[in-house]
């Protein structure tokens, strides 16, 4: 009797299977020296479909026959000879609510079986469909079916039960090896739930008039602290947190953030909601508009030629010298475009990419991918045809974004002039321009006309003022936004919320070797059988790598969407967040991420399009080979690991801007190197955050660095929002002074700590409390005392009062 492989073995034997199925497919999309432009357009989610397929794995393919089983088996028990579809409303009800109180039995089997029923509904009734389309559309009609019958409550009860389940959570702790069997009932209950919540989340056109108000009443029902004191993201949270403590982890933690996600999605809003609350928000604060709309100035730009790597200029040098190329025709180049023979900063450039090689090794923990020096040893292929020049003629004039100056550059600005001019200043003051010369106001003019002030900049000074005057100014009145009911609830264990989300995001990561103390997070992607042929360890490889791209995608998410929600909400409630996440080694973390071939992970091809959902369930399933788990997928990306790469920048963006002591960590870990390698990618928007990300630490690379790589530099110009007089590109920076950044981090600390202590802690006022002096007064206070007191109370006031000598001269003293 053959034995089976150890489980170790078994995942890195699939892992290793899949890579080498798909090499050839990376090799020839990398190996290109000009890389194809990405149609790619960035959103809060991909389509339906995907996001639907997403949170099943392959190795769940088997439950959906089994789900629709149990339902046929119970429907044909109550309706004869009809099927789901063909019933009225009334009667689709009436069964729905037979199948809610048969979820409160105490048997724990038939409650499952009832569940899978319950599921087979919220798929779209498959067997009774004959198109993808049709199975979306039977998934919506009973999903909001579902929901107006209390489904969704009744879940929640058994969600709780679940997780508080301690024998389940002991079993599986004393377990060597976990399975998709140790958490049946949670994922059938957690994949109801995220089919929900992903449903109703989505608005259509043609949506009935009840489906609108059972969409906002799902909304503020989801936002609100309903479920026993508190909102349910956070139920979710402390699933994640119990998993990565080691006391649950049977906890299928892929449908978990994903519901997370999408339940922080819906009930906080998405990008565009974000957008419109931010013009509210300045309308309110009576601030000017905003002078563009972020969203639309991002999608109509265009991504630039990525720059060429020393190899490929020492095969164009080496052409050019044996007369291979012809003379080409003078045309514009793009601002990032491989440079031309007459570049004079040609060798500087090729010298730079041979010490960016050295550098990454050095600043990053783990190798460069060998897949990225496959590329540079290929020989480069002919010039591509050059495009027509009727496709430039509709691109805009002009920089993208209209520059912007803060008060506290101007304030900088007029120090240094009358400094130089008048020997003294005079404070913050920017109005006072006697004895400056006239083109100082000419200067300053411009600097006011392109001043900027952000919702931010006002919620610090607000704060400042509630903590100098907190008895004049009063209570504040606090908006009871789903943000800000969520920040209350995570407040107290917030830390261990975002260590949790990293150590998930660093196990789910392609660069992160397999560690013995590192958390299991394939608990609901390995069967319980190991495979045993070659073709199924293929297929295991694949669907372990597109389990964790799935959960990448959605940390990132998840963690981008906080990060905004509560910088619009409150600013020391992002920057708590943000200091969380810094302490956790976030920055370094997703510098990592980043140190590999970047053009392969984007064009990973881990998917079965046969397998995903609805298309297994309503097409005939064909034998699987190795052809044809290649054939099918026919994209030049994969839309999810785009996704979260351009989530994974933002994040880092959000985490270093204006922050010197962060940027610095960007310069120590060497991650000059590393961005430019980003910049293969050619998608305008991954494009802008990279080049974002080197132009805050340009001032600290070196003129020699800014000298070798003057087409980056070029693009950032191009790119990047301007600050007036912001000298990044020279390195004259007044704030760069490295003994501040300790105390950077300590005073923003202090402020946050004093933030939520004025707002949060309930015993903060007792200092100024009233004190009552009228003698009569605090002698008439009724004082509370025990039941028994009347009967010892001549023997105290012997022992206590009588029996006491009174010292009379010491009191008066």
């Amino acid at each position: 009797m053959l034995t089976p492989p150890p489980l170790s073995f078994s995942i890195c034997h699939a892992e290793k299977k899949a890579q080498q199925m798909w090499l050839p497919i990376r090799e020839g999309r990398t190996s290109s020296m000009e890389s194809p432009n990405l149609e790619f357009e960035y959103g809060d989610t991909d389509s339906l479909t995907p996001e639907l397929s997403e949170i099943y794995s392959y190795t769940e393919e088997p439950e959906f026959a089994l789900n629709r089983d149990y339902f046929e088996e119970d429907f044909r028990s109550h309706v004869r000879r009809r099927r789901w579809i063909e019933l009225g409303q009334e009667q689709q009800k009436s069964y729905v609510m037979r199948l809610l109180d048969a979820l409160e039995v105490t048997d724990r089997d038939k409650r499952l079986k009832v569940a899978r029923a319950i599921l087979y509904l919220a798929q779209g009734v498959f067997d009774e469909c004959d198109t993808d389309a049709d199975v979306i559309h039977w998934s919506r009609h009973n999903v909001f079916l579902l929901y107006d019958m209390g489904i969704f409550t009744a879940l929640l009860e058994l969600l709780s039960m679940e997780i508080d389940n301690n024998q389940a959570c002991s079993s599986a702790v004393r377990k060597p090896a976990i399975s998709l069997a140790d958490s049946t009932e949670l994922r059938v209950l957690l994949t109801i739930m995220y089919l929900m919540v992903e449903t109703i989340r989505l608005q259509t056109e043609d949506d009935r008039p009840e489906w609108r108000t059972a969409r906002e009443a799902f909304k503020t029902e989801l936002g609100s602290p309903l479920y026993n004191g508190e909102p349910f993201a956070l139920l979710l949270f402390t699933m994640v947190t119990k998993f990565c403590s080691m006391n649950a982890p049977h906890f299928p933690m892929k449908k978990v953030l994903l519901l997370l996600w999408k339940t922080i999605l819906f009930t906080m809003g998405g990008f565009e909601e974000l957008q419109e609350m931010k013009v509210r928000g300045r309308e309110r604060l009576s601030l000017p508009p905003l002078p563009e709309d972020s969203i639309k100035v991002v999608r109509s730009m265009r991504a630039a030629s990525p720059p060429a790597s020393a190899m490929e200029l020492i095969e164009q040098q080496q052409q050019a010298k044996r007369g291979r190329r012809s003379r080409r025709p003078l045309v514009k180049q793009d601002s990032l475009d491989t440079y031309n023979e007459r570049d004079p900063f040609k060798n500087d450039d090729a010298r730079d990419e041979e010490d960016d090689g050295e550098e990454a090794d050095s600043g990053i923990e783990g190798e460069v991918d060998p897949l990225d020096r496959d590329v540079i040893i290929q020989p480069p292929p002919p010039p591509p045809p050059l495009r027509p020049p009727t496709e430039r003629a509709s691109l805009p004039k002009g920089l993208p974004w209209a520059p912007k100056v803060r008060e506290k550059d101007i304030e900088h600005f007029l120090e240094a002039s009358r400094n130089k001019f008048i020997g003294f200043t005079l404070g913050n003051d920017t109005e006072t321009l006697v004895g400056l010369p006239r083109p100082i106001h000419e200067s300053v003019k411009t600097l006011k006309q392109h001043k900027y002030v952000s919702i931010a900049e006002m919620q610090i000074k607000r704060e400042e003022e509630l903590q100098q005057c907190p008895m004049t100014l009063g209570e504040e009145d606090v908006d009871e936004t789903p943000t800000e009911i969520l920040y209350l609830g995570m407040l107290p264990n917030l830390s261990q919320y975002v260590i949790a989300l990293l150590k998930l995001l660093l196990a789910a990561a392609p660069t992160s070797k397999a560690k013995t103390d590192s958390i299991n997070i394939l608990a609901d992607v390995l069967p319980e059988e190991m495979p045993i042929t070659v073709l199924q360890s293929m297929k295991l490889g694949i669907d372990v790598n597109r389990h964790k791209e799935i959960i990448v995608k959605a940390i990132s998410a998840l963690l981008l969407l906080l990060l905004k929600h509560l910088k619009l909400n409150h600013i020391y409630q992002f920057e708590i967040v943000s200091q969380h996440l810094v302490f956790a080694n976030c920055i370094p973390l997703i510098l990592k991420f980043f140190n590999q071939n970047i053009l392969s992970y984007i064009s990973a091809k881990n998917s079965i399009c046969v397998l995903d959902f609805p298309h297994c369930v309503v097409h005939e399933m064909p034998e699987l080979t190795a052809e044809s788990l290649e054939a099918g997928d026919r994209n030049q990306f994969c839309w999810r690991n785009l996704f979260s790469c351009i989530n994974l920048l933002r994040i880092l963006n959000k985490l270093t801007k204006w922050k010197h002591s962060r940027t610095m960590m960007l310069v120590v870990f060497k991650s000059a190197p590393i961005l430019k390698r980003a910049l293969k990618v050619k998608q305008a928007m991954m494009q802008l955050y990279v080049l974002k990300l080197l132009k805050i630490q340009t001032k600290y690379l070196g003129r020699q660095w800014r000298k070798s790589n003057m087409k980056t530099m070029s693009a950032i110009y191009q790119k990047v929002r301007h600050r007036l007089n912001d000298d990044w590109a020279y390195g004259n920076d007044i704030d760069a002074r490295p003994w501040d950044f300790q105390a950077e981090e300590c005073a923003l600390r202090e402020s946050i700590e004093k933030f939520n202590s004025r707002r949060y802690d309930k015993n903060q006022n007792g200092e100024f409390a009233p004190v009552d002096n009228c003698l009569q007064s605090v002698l008439g206070q009724r004082v509370e005392l025990p039941e028994d007191f009347h009967y010892s109370y001549e023997m105290w006031l012997e022992r206590e009062v009588f029996s006491q000598p009174i010292q009379w001269e010491g009191l008066l003293q």
